[in-house]
Parts: C-alpha cells; sequence; structure tokens
C-alpha cells in the first residue's frame, strides 16, 4: 500500500479528521505507518482515544478500501494529497486541510489566483443576474471563481464563468459521483471540462448538515477572498464569509434592497466590516497582482498594440479616443450587446489603455 492509497482509507475511517491525521502523521511519519500500528501504539499519540484507535486499527474490516479504488478509476477521477504540486497552495495554510481532494478535471497552479463566489439557494432574480454579471467579469481577467456547486448563487456563478470560458472549480458536500442538486449534471460536466469539480468525501456519502460546512471551509479555505452575492442571516454563504475571516482573507457583500430579506446578510457583513461590492473592479482592486502579465501594457507603452486585443476589445477601443465618450454612445456605435460591452470596457481598464471617469465616461489612457 501506498502513501496516497493508505490517506484514501484514512480518510473513509468514521471519526478521524485532518486534524488527527495530521496529529498520527507527526508521531509515525507515513500514513501506510498508521494503518499498520497497534492499537496501544495508537493511543500513545496525543489526542487519540481507545475508540478512534480501535477504529484505526480495524480500519481493513470497516473500509472498503480495494472497491473505492475501483470506484475512483472507473469515475474517471484523481486522488490529490497535500504532497501533490497541485493541492491548493492555500487550503493547505488553514487548520484542517482536508486529507484527500478527489478530483474531476484538473487543478491548476494559476488557481491560486482564485475568488470564491457564494449566496444563497432561495434567490431572486437580481441576485442570479448579479453572480453571472460578476463571474463573468472576472473570469474574463482571468480570475478562477470557485463556488459549491449549489441551485441559486452557486450556479449562477459557475454559469456566468463558462459563459465567458473560464476556469471555474465546484466544491461539493457530497461524493464526487453524487449530483446535488440533480439539475446541475450537465453543469458539473462542463465546469469539469475546463476547470475541476471536487470534494473531500468518499464515493456514494450523501449530504446532511455536517457535509454542508464542511465543503464551505474548503470553498473559504482556497481563496483569496468571498464573495457573497444574495444571502439571508440564516444562509450558509455566512458561515462561508466567516470561515473566510478565520482565515485571514478578504470578504466582499454585494447590497440589495433594504426591504429584501434575501440581502440581510449581505448588509449585515457590510456592518461587520465586509467590502461593499458593487462590480468586479471593486474586487479586483484588492488584488492587483492577480492580472495575468499579458493583461497589462509594458513599462511606458500608452497602449496596447491591435493584436492583442480581442475583436470586441479593437472594436469598443477604436470607439474611444482622448474625448470622453459615454457608455450609451459606445453601445449604439459598436453593434454590441449592453453587457458585452460593459465587460469589454472592464477589460480595456484592466489593461491600462482606457480610463472611466464620472459619469460612465471613457477615454483612453495617455
Amino acid at each position: 500500500m501506498d502513501s496516497r492509497e493508505a490517506f484514501v482509507a484514512l480518510n473513509m475511517i468514521e471519526g478521524i479528521g485532518p486534524v488527527r491525521v495530521r496529529q498520527l502523521l507527526e508521531h509515525f511519519g507515513e500514513s501506510p505507518a498508521i494503518l499498520s500500528a497497534s492499537k496501544s501504539q495508537l493511543e500513545q499519540v496525543y489526542g487519540i482515544g481507545p475508540e478512534i484507535a480501535e477504529a484505526v486499527t480495524n480500519w481493513n474490516k470497516t473500509v472498503d478500501l480495494a472497491g473505492e479504488l475501483k470506484r475512483i478509476e472507473q469515475f474517471g477521477c484523481n486522488i490529490v494529497i497535500q504532497s501533490d504540486e497541485n493541492y491548493p497552495e492555500l487550503l493547505k495554510q488553514i487548520y484542517d486541510p482536508p486529507i484527500v481532494l478527489y478530483v474531476k478535471g484538473n487543478l491548476l497552479a494559476k488557481d491560486k489566483n482564485s475568488i470564491a463566489m457564494v449566496g444563497s439557494r432561495m434567490t431572486t432574480h437580481y441576485g442570479i443576474e448579479i453572480a453571472r454579471k460578476l463571474a463573468y467579469q472576472l473570469a474574463y481577467i482571468g480570475v478562477t471563481v470557485v463556488s459549491g456547486g449549489a441551485r441559486g448563487i452557486d450556479t449562477a456563478a459557475h454559469q456566468g464563468v463558462l459563459n465567458a470560458k473560464g476556469r471555474t472549480i465546484a466544491v461539493l458536500g457530497t461524493g464526487i459521483n453524487l449530483v446535488f442538486p440533480a439539475e446541475n449534471a450537465e453543469l458539473f460536466e462542463r465546469i469539469a471540462a475546463t476547470g475541476a469539480v471536487i470534494s473531500q468525501f468518499p464515493f456514494n456519502r450523501q449530504g446532511d448538515k455536517q457535509t454542508f460546512p464542511i465543503r464551505n471551509r474548503i470553498v473559504a479555505g482556497m481563496t483569496l477572498g468571498t464573495v457573497v452575492v444574495e444571502a439571508n442571516l440564516t444562509s450558509g454563504a455566512l458561515i462561508t464569509a466567516n470561515m473566510a475571516v478565520e482565515n485571514g482573507r478578504q470578504v466582499f457583500a454585494v447590497p440589495g434592497r433594504i426591504d429584501s430579506p434575501r440581502s440581510k446578510g449581505c448588509h449585515e457583513l457590510i456592518k461587520k466590516g465586509a467590502k461593499l461590492c458593487e462590480s468586479a473592479e471593486d474586487i479586483l482592486t484588492e488584488f492587483e497582482y492577480l492580472f495575468p502579465g499579458s493583461n497589462r501594457p509594458k513599462q511606458g507603452q500608452d497602449e496596447l498594440p491591435a493584436f492583442a486585443l480581442s475583436e470586441n476589445e479593437q472594436k469598443v477601443y477604436d470607439l474611444i479616443d482622448n474625448e470622453s465618450k459615454g457608455i450609451d454612445d459606445i453601445i449604439r456605435h459598436s453593434g454590441l450587446p449592453a453587457s458585452t460591452v460593459s465587460v469589454t470596457l472592464l477589460g480595456l481598464e484592466m489593461k491600462r489603455i482606457i480610463r472611466q471617469l464620472p459619469g460612465k465616461m471613457f477615454v483612453r489612457s495617455n
């Protein structure tokens, strides 16, 4: 048995979590040695009582490791452990990083530049549209958007990223082979094709009141900041936001109607110090180093050459000169949808080749 297989087995033992596994590793040195230790040896480890020692000693009577490894292979997912290069670097820094991650798709180094976007399952049209817009804008700039794959704001965030042809990661509160909610089956396949669907839970683990908060800690733990788009005062999104704060990460909250229960949670977060978020720019200004070098003009360069711009960017850029021009004029003369123009203008701003003036007016940067 190698270390990876041993970690899979440890992850399947009831009552053993990341903290206890860390204590056991500090004592025994490697994961296979934990599984081969005697009960008396296990009880010598701080925090490991008789019940846990018994569970570890008899792991092969309760854990179907061979069956789990077969399921992993047949499902087409990978097991990522903390010593792997593609284990999320930020996730390693939390108090209880997952022992293993089941990954369908791929985790990439650039996912370190990631933002979580969460919110209520029961949402409004306003919340859905804002989530899609913000996620689209972040993905357009090259930021990976992480969410929980749930109905409502989570789903809208994933959809916004996919519409922008960006990277998104769905963190599940169930075994990776279970689709919850059921209507997101196709969405999860699309996410895995260009990003990743991940879970710390073994196959066939149903979601419950314990698994979803555990999932939320991964969402908050593997990202630089968490954006709460819409949430009532009892929403699980606030759990994610609190976990982000505990890990020293930035929290953003989108304001809503003052008489809407769906916005009460966001307003409460803003009162407690979360940054008010009206656009992706409010997020990006906190993390300017996220922008890929290709998205910035070189030192001393006034503008990027035409070939560095997309077709829509070039079309919009050509409509802007040294005289301020309003967004309505740009939309009218470009022939592009208003949403496309808004995202394109944001991209040009991030590339530092145009500037926005008060009143939604735009000029070229000099």
